[in-house]
């Protein structure tokens, strides 16, 4: 069993030259990307208006995923660290404007220009540590919250990822809504080893009726029940309203602070050495709510 593409080496380095290409000849791999592509365009859940979007393909390779997203009329601006991988995307003629980054940096986009963001099978880099200058949480962090902020209010980003564990999952979800979206994970086919997918499925804002997390297909491509769902713990959304810590319950004394509370406060403070008014039979006395 080959190991994880990501624990063997860094993605500018793993998808050199010749992984570059044997990754975008590959007739397997165009199929797979393909299928996932038209999926996140499906969980986009554009209105289906005929007017173009723009769009973001975040680690986009060789552009695979983005000539999903020209078959379906929309415009987008594909990012990615691999120099071989945009060198093949740029000789494959890709429709989509194509920029060489690190999103673990931030995006850089100006605020509320993209209407929707897909990813297939690359945020999950993040969670790894290639340099001693990288902190996965703080790259977590600047990913989300430039991803937020780039995305129009309302606006959807799909990312297909595969986590190694239940850690990783929680983590990177976890950084998404402390970013400010809304959302949670789908998943197809979640009693499948070989056909399990999963896709963060996040809301530029707070909750509502319209940006409700969609169920994941089954084995018969229909959607999952609720039933089917809730016995798989990773399927789970989380709200904004769940981020909130709730607040202390501030204890109230019906009594008030009487004039014996006053008289001690008083003293401690002639103790140190503070000038405290005389004490009169006015000391402690209650206010009427008007004069």
């Amino acid at each position: 069993m080959t190991s994880r593409p990501e624990l063997q080496a860094p993605p500018e380095i793993f998808y050199n030259d010749d992984e570059a290409r044997k990754y975008t000849s590959s007739s397997r791999i165009i199929d797979i990307q393909a299928k996932l592509s038209e999926r996140a365009v499906e969980l986009l859940a554009l209105p289906e208006d005929g007017v173009p979007r723009l769009l973001l393909d975040i680690g986009c390779g060789s552009g695979l995923s983005g000539e999903t997203l020209t078959e379906y009329g929309h415009q987008w601006i594909g990012l990615d660290i691999s120099e071989s991988m945009l060198s093949i995307a740029l000789e494959r003629e890709v429709e989509g404007d194509l920029m060489l980054g690190d999103m673990g940096q931030g995006l850089g986009l100006r605020p509320g220009v993209i209407d929707g963001a897909i990813s297939i099978s690359a945020v999950q880099w993040l969670c790894n540590a290639d340099k001693s200058s990288h902190d996965p949480r703080l790259r977590l962090k600047a990913f989300f919250g430039s991803l937020y902020r780039s995305l129009a209010r309302g606006a959807r980003a799909v990312l297909q990822v595969y986590p190694e564990n239940l850690a990783q999952r929680e983590l990177i979800l976890g950084f998404a809504m402390r970013s400010g979206f809304s959302g949670g994970v789908v998943v197809d086919f979640p009693h499948s080893t070989k056909k399990r997918k999963e896709y963060l499925v996040l809301t530029c804002g707070p909750p509502s009726l319209s940006s409700a997390t969609p169920k994941g297909k089954a084995e018969d491509g229909e959607s999952c029940s609720d039933e089917e769902s809730s016995g798989d713990e990773q399927n789970q959304s989380v709200y904004v309203a769940d981020r909130n810590r709730p607040r202390k319950k501030q204890k109230l004394n019906k009594k008030g602070k009487g004039r014996e509370w006053v008289m001690r406060k008083k003293e401690q403070m002639r103790r140190k050495g503070n000038t405290v008014p005389l004490d009169t039979k006015y000391t402690a006395r209650k206010r009427k709510a008007r004069f």
